[in-house]
């Protein structure tokens, strides 16, 4: 072989193992992230393709794909669309699935999920099309749609939980938006949708129960606090005598905490921690926090899941303590203010937790999965366990509190006749410009609690007392309550 012949061949034969390690790459590692480019529009008409799987609220879909005649074959519709947007999402050939349940239960809706590879290759030996896995949610329609009702107009969120097992019964959040014409195969009509959803400076798309903004939990808070109080023996019991004060001096700051109503919460400027928690007493619960430190504070927030990454299976955000807090700011975060941020989730938690024996169990949102068929892959989820955030003796004493707030104290509008309801209220500043949120967490059979609720109606509380709390948020609580127990 001449010398010319063996330059030539040399070259083809790197030019083909170049071209072998390109062809590995992108067919072993680089394939996946190809798919899931959201450029990639072949994978996106691939999957209009085939029939994506339905969303279930007592086996009627809230989301669904119909066969149509075009090129596209299946189009996204949802039922109801605005009740359940922020807990759907949409699928829109032109923007994906970037939000609730479209996204976050992509894999089973899909049919791509693991679970379903047996499906799968049924389905590839029968030469039966693969749909997507239909999810069964936990979510209570009666429930549902009197939380919206309730909520109305306003602004803010609603989450009903299962004290005794987690399970989501309804979730709400305002304003709504309508997720069909984000799906439309008119892809001009698509287009002018989705600018005005995501240009809307009310943030529509966002799930206020888990995600966006995390709100101060204001008084609501304060049952955490008598908690930390409780566990650690600074307390006994209800009866158990506090600081009330009109005013309290702070540490460390010319700043003094004062009560809403100027007054002192008791006789001698001191009360009960019973009725401190009925009137919801600022300086009996700064008090308190003194006492405790933020660190204590900050270890019973956690107990009732504060810092924890949840899906549900969309992704909870974590609610928050801050991470160094000084006297002053611990008696602050003592009440729901200073740092502290959570969401409506996590405050249905505690009320849940308080409810079950101090036991907070994990909230879930999927019932069951299904095939196409209805056939069951994944069954009801064993009810799980997040922490035993205090004793079944702390939780009795709390229980017992937070009864009395709702038959004696601020929480009176969310009475029910011939039904023990606990709750609390809770007034959250935010900005001095703006109406402070109205916050409410209740449960109710108290002594067999079915369901536990918490509430925000955003700028709706009045600055320097619990009427908002007890006025806005109390009476959307009970007609949740209401709904579940059958009254």
């Amino acid at each position: 072989m001449n010398t010319a012949i063996r330059r030539l061949s040399v070259l083809i034969a790197a030019l083909f193992g170049a071209l072998l390690v390109a062809s590995t790459v992108i067919q072993f590692v680089q394939a996946g992230s190809m798919r899931g480019m959201a450029a990639n529009k072949r994978t996106l008409l691939d999957n209009y393709a085939q029939e994506r799987g339905s969303i279930l609220v007592a086996g009627q879909p809230i989301a669904k794909s119909v066969e149509v005649d075009d090129q596209y074959r299946w189009l996204r519709t949802y039922p109801d669309g605005r009740l359940y947007s922020q807990i759907t999402g949409f699928y829109a050939y032109s923007v994906g699935n970037p939000f609730g349940l479209e996204d976050a239960a992509d894999d089973l809706l899909s049919g791509k999920a693991d679970r379903l590879f047996v499906r799968r290759v049924t389905d590839l030996l029968t030469g039966r099309e693969t749909a997507g896995a239909t999810i069964e949610l936990t979510i209570d329609p009666k429930v549902q749609q009197a939380a919206s009702d309730a909520l109305g107009k306003n602004r803010g969120a609603v989450v009903a939980l299962d004290p005794r097992t987690g399970a989501i019964l309804a979730m709400v959040s305002h304003p709504q938006y309508d997720p069909n014409p984000l799906s439309s195969h008119d892809l001009d009509k698509a287009a002018s949708a989705w600018k005005k959803l995501s240009t809307d400076r009310s943030k529509p798309f966002t799930n206020r129960a888990i995600s966006g903004d995390l709100y101060p939990p204001g008084s609501t808070f304060k049952v955490v606090t008598a908690a930390a109080a409780l566990e650690q023996g600074i307390v006994d019991d209800e009866s158990s005598m506090v600081p009330g004060p009109a005013a309290l001096d702070l540490p460390l700051t010319d700043q003094p905490l004062p009560n809403e109503t100027r007054q002192p919460c008791g006789p001698d400027d001191r009360t009960t921690l019973l009725h401190a928690l009925e009137i919801s007493c600022n300086t009996a619960f700064g008090s308190l926090g003194l006492e405790l430190g933020g660190e204590q504070l900050r270890a019973q927030a956690a107990k009732f899941g504060f810092g924890d990454s949840i899906q549900i299976p969309m992704r909870v955000s974590p609610s928050t303590m801050p991470a160094e807090m000084n006297q002053p700011q611990a008696a602050q975060s003592a009440i729901g203010q200073y740092e502290v941020r959570t969401t409506p989730l996590q405050m249905a938690m505690i009320a849940a937790g308080i409810a079950n024996q101090g036991r907070v169990m994990t909230p879930y949102l999927i019932q069951s999965v299904r095939t196409a068929d209805l056939d069951v892959i994944d069954g009801p989820p064993d009810p799980k366990e997040l922490s035993q955030a205090v004793s079944t003796r702390t939780a009795d004493i709390l229980k017992r509190m937070m009864v009395s707030v709702v038959d004696n104290g601020s929480g009176r509008r969310a009475q029910i006749p011939g039904v023990a309801v606990g709750g609390k209220t809770g007034t959250a500043q935010h900005d001095l410009e703006k109406s402070p949120h109205a916050w409410f967490i209740s449960f109710a059979p108290a002594d067999d609690a079915r369901v536990a609720v918490a509430v925000i109606v955003e700028e709706s509380g009045v600055s320097g007392n619990e009427v908002g709390g007890a006025a806005v948020a109390a009476p959307i609580a009970k007609a949740v309550m209401e709904a579940v127990i059958g009254r």
